[in-house]
């Protein structure tokens, strides 16, 4: 009679239904039973009708009567009691999968999706949000119509970001966009870092010469400086997250995400470009390492930068960063921040030079963060 275990079929028999059998094959009655474990009737009635549960002690009274052993009589209520469960298993999935692919309650605090309990709702506020059918695999943000950089295996929080910069990128009209334009782009750009209240004409010229910019705040837990992007292959896209409200890490993030558009990169997205905590160039890529090159470059031109460390260090004065500065036309915050990225000064160093530009920058561009919040049914 021992034909399951694990077979969909017997598992769904109770335990009752394998002792009414003993008890025909036998030819007992449930009182004859209830005598011979030295149980009350109403006990043994109870689990063949399934109300009760067989207990370690009655599996040993019933595998002595019916001389089976009380191990198969425990695995008979186990299969049956999974049976019966009103959870299922393939839900359970379904919904680990959910928090698996994003940071839902960081999503819900930020009015990415709606705030909900409900395991359908949720999945399809995550569908919507992620733009996808199914959530079995992980969700696409750029098509493969250009080639791979670094930074493509993301963290869940990093993938939600990245999804919710295109959201706002679409919402941006621009001009068409033309790869050869981004010289002039770029010389455009340079004369615009001369002053910290220039930083807010950047999402307007970005957007004439076909780039989409905006500024989302990273989720907690992401390092997010920013990304290089596209929603087309006609269409790129920068985004920052001006988590160091710096006039150097503007200038220098900007810098990184431009050089990644100009090189036709298809996806990068960058953590901890600047600061004390900045991953060092050897760990970097060699994709990463160019892009950090060409955004120092596009600022401080690399001669000038080394004549002037030749002739004045060790002894790099505010006077002296200040006459350089305006020598090359450029905020001596950013020469500040080279300085200290090279090692050539201290990070407390000179810090007054390094002035804000979020408040400047944020008004001007599209923006989520800091208390501002898109409501996410403008998307659907």
């Amino acid at each position: 009679m021992e034909t399951e275990s694990g077979a969909a079929g017997p598992a769904q028999r109770s335990p009752g239904d394998f002792i009414r059998e003993e008890l025909e094959a036998r030819n007992w009655t449930q009182a004859d039973l209830a005598k011979i474990l030295g149980r009350p009737l109403p006990t043994v009635n109870g689990i063949i009708q399934g109300k009760h549960s067989i207990l370690p002690d009655m599996a040993i009274a019933l595998g002595e009567a019916f001389g089976t052993g009380p191990e198969v009589w425990m695995r008979r209520e186990a299969d049956y009691r999974l049976s019966l469960a009103k959870e299922d298993g393939q839900s359970v999935r379904k919904r680990a999968r959910m928090y698996e692919v994003a940071p839902i309650k960081e999503m819900q605090r930020r009015g990415w999706i709606q705030n909900t309990n409900d395991p359908g709702e949720l999945e399809r506020e995550l569908l919507r949000f992620f733009e996808v059918d199914r959530l079995d695999s992980e969700p696409e943000i750029v098509a493969a119509f250009r080639r791979s950089t670094a930074g493509e295996d993301m963290t869940p929080a990093q993938r939600a970001w990245c999804f919710r910069v295109k959201q706002l990128a679409k919402t941006l009209r621009v001009a068409p966009f033309k790869p050869e334009r981004l010289v002039e782009c770029k010389k455009q750009l340079q004369k615009l870092a001369a002053f910290p209240q220039e930083a807010r004409k950047v999402p307007t010229l970005l957007a004439s010469f076909g780039i989409r910019f905006v500024i989302v705040e990273p989720l907690q837990g992401s390092k997010i400086d920013g990304a290089a992007l596209w929603l087309d292959p006609q269409s790129p896209i920068i985004a920052l997250t001006m988590r160091f409200d710096r006039v150097d890490a503007f200038w220098h993030n900007l810098g990184h995400e431009f050089s990644h558009i100009e090189h036709g990169d298809a996806i990068s997205v960058d953590s901890d470009l600047v600061g004390q905590d900045r991953i060092p160039d050897a760990a970097k890529t060699p994709v990463e390492r160019r892009a950090d090159r060409e955004a120092a470059a596009m600022f401080v031109p690399p001669k000038e930068l080394e004549s002037f460390v030749l002739r004045v260090a060790p002894l790099f004065s505010k006077e002296r960063i200040i006459q350089f500065a305006n020598k090359i036309k450029i905020h001596p915050g950013i020469i500040v921040g080279q300085l200290q990225h090279r090692g050539e000064i201290g990070f407390h160093a000179n810090r007054e030079m390094l002035v804000k530009v979020r408040s400047l920058v944020v008004p001007a561009a599209v923006t989520d963060g800091w208390g501002e919040t898109i409501d996410p049914r403008v998307f659907k």
